[in-house]
């Protein structure tokens, strides 16, 4: 009987669809395969709308779900990631009412930030239109309301990231003047711990902590994500093997070109314009 049930139970291979404004959310990504390696997968970036965190709201919250909503037809994806902080904190709402299929978005990592913290003070390292958002106010008066909390964000920390995943030699002084944007502040001096609330940053953060002026203790919602993806495919069927990624852009050049291996090392062999 039970070698009956095996032989009808069908390999499905709906992938799971990563969303970012770039290559950020391929920290993501990784714990999500970590977790379920047989996973397949398409990794969406909107090049054409690099970066998010210097856009408005108004802009951010029209974009994102129309260019979902193109993806999932196309790819017809079983759960969406929005594997970016100022996509989620803007337009999740607007995804969730306009697709349906599960939407898991990415939200800054405050609250473990808040019970990994000794000297109640922590930082939000994000991007412009991430600190900004009251999603984030809310998140630090529910989770971190005994905590002194200093935000800062850098559109140049997102770019070198990405440099970095083109290949190209960073000067490490941009990660130093991101994390002096946090530090400097008055109270900053007591900051034990850091929320990276960009995806791209957990891509730097070997480079964050050595530039870092002390020992500072990052965190980050990626493995928290992996958990919410597991939960909500438990019971589904995965390929028996797992198939080729599939990287999709909005706008295909030399630039989005030149991360083909960074691609590669996540599973993603396929290269594809929207």
């Amino acid at each position: 009987m039970a070698h009956c049930r095996h032989l009808t139970r069908m390999s499905d291979p709906r992938p799971v669809l990563f969303f970012d404004s770039g290559v950020g959310g391929l920290s993501v990504l990784a714990a999500a395969r970590a977790r379920l390696p047989l996973m397949p997968i398409v990794y969406a970036a909107d090049s054409a709308g690099f970066p998010y965190g210097t856009k408005s709201e108004a802009e951010i919250a029209v974009r994102v779900p129309t260019l979902l909503g193109r993806l999932a037809e196309r790819y017809r994806p079983r759960l969406i990631v929005i594997a970016c902080n100022t996509a989620s904190t803007i337009a999740l709402a607007g995804v969730r009412a306009a697709l349906d299929l599960p939407v898991v978005g990415t939200v800054p990592a405050i609250k473990p930030a808040a019970e990994a913290s000794l000297t109640r003070a922590i930082g939000v390292l994000g991007t412009e239109a991430t600190v900004r958002q009251a999603y984030v106010d809310n998140l630090a008066a529910q989770f971190a309301a005994d905590c002194l909390v200093l935000r800062h964000g850098s559109a140049d920390l997102v770019a070198a990231a990405e440099a970095k995943l083109r290949g190209e030699p960073v000067d490490p002084a941009r990660y130093a003047a991101a994390l002096a944007g946090l530090l400097d502040q008055p109270g900053g001096a007591e900051i034990d711990t850091v929320v990276l609330a960009c995806t791209h940053f957990p891509l730097v953060q070997p480079e964050l902590a050595a530039t870092a002026p002390r020992p500072l203790g990052f965190v980050d919602g990626s493995a928290g994500i992996a958990r919410r993806i597991a939960y909500l495919t438990l019971g589904q069927a995965w390929p028996d093997a797992p198939p080729e990624g599939i990287a999709v852009f909005t706008r295909l050049g030399p630039t989005e070109a030149a991360l083909a291996l960074a691609l590669a090392r996540h599973g993603l062999t396929r290269i594809e314009a929207l």
